[in-house]
């Protein structure tokens, strides 16, 4: 008791032990108040980036590419009418395999939230697989990395169209086929999604051509693809919907019973 009287009366009467334990004092309330508001930002920031994943699916789905554009003329007059094709949900992915043969990806959205097979991933740098499965709360997705992926893909300054595939050695390349040889090729070209492809929309990122080659009586370049989207580090990606997929589906399939 004392000794805490002795101090009090020290700083009390002391100007410059008064100066020097209020200055400490203030450091420690400082350094404090720091950790406080940078754990503050933490929480914020995840909440912020939460927003801006929602707010990044509602543009998505404002895209001229997410609709469907039903043109007709009538006497000089383009009646145009836009209808939504694609529409964009977001998903945290909560697990995911990049060194097999055959990888998937696990999403936290389901079927409660309105997911089904067949559906597209994306994410910000390109196309990430298909829905395979879903639970309530959950979905399954075969990755692009798998080998029955197949990717209806499109030489984005050329417009010819061939297959993307996954030759199961590295996560961040591809293999697309079915490029005739007589196409003009540059080391760079872009990858995007096509038109014959009912999950995706057009003009997704694919990746850029890497190498290709054309061997002695083949008819086709055999070209590497640069993946663009990093699966070794996807965190948050949007699932796809056509809404019309079913419309085309039904009349693709009329088609061929008719041959």
């Amino acid at each position: 008791m004392m000794e805490t009287l002795s101090f009090f009366l020290i700083v009390r009467n002391s100007n410059f032990h008064h100066a020097s334990y209020f200055n400490s004092t203030n450091a420690m309330a400082a350094k404090v108040n720091g950790t406080v508001s940078a754990i503050t930002e933490y929480i914020n920031l995840s909440k912020a980036n939460e927003a801006l994943s929602r707010e990044n699916a509602a543009m998505h789905s404002l895209m001229p590419g997410s609709y469907y554009i039903d043109s007709v003329l009538k006497q000089l007059v383009v009646d145009t009418v836009h209808k939504q094709q694609y529409t964009f949900v977001t998903a945290k992915v909560i697990n995911n395999s990049v060194n097999r043969r055959n990888n998937y990806l696990t999403l936290n959205k389901g079927g409660l939230q309105g997911i089904k097979p067949e559906m597209g991933v994306v994410c910000a740098e390109g196309i990430v697989g298909i829905v395979k499965d879903t639970s309530a709360h959950f979905s399954s997705v075969l990755s692009l990395l798998h080998k029955d992926a197949r990717i209806s893909a499109k030489m984005k300054k050329s417009g010819y169209i061939g297959s993307l595939v996954w030759d199961g050695f590295n996560f961040s390349e591809a293999r697309l086929k079915d490029i005739a040889r007589h196409v003009k090729l540059a080391k760079g070209d872009t990858i995007v999604t096509s038109t014959f492809s009912s999950i995706f929309p057009e003009g997704i990122m694919i990746g850029t051509v890497q190498d290709f080659e054309a061997k002695e009586g083949d008819n086709f370049y055999s070209i590497t693809v640069k993946l663009s989207t990093d699966f070794s580090n996807l965190s948050s990606v949007y699932i796809v919907e056509n809404v019309m997929k079913g419309e085309q589906q039904q009349l693709e399939e009329k088609q061929t019973d008719e041959r």
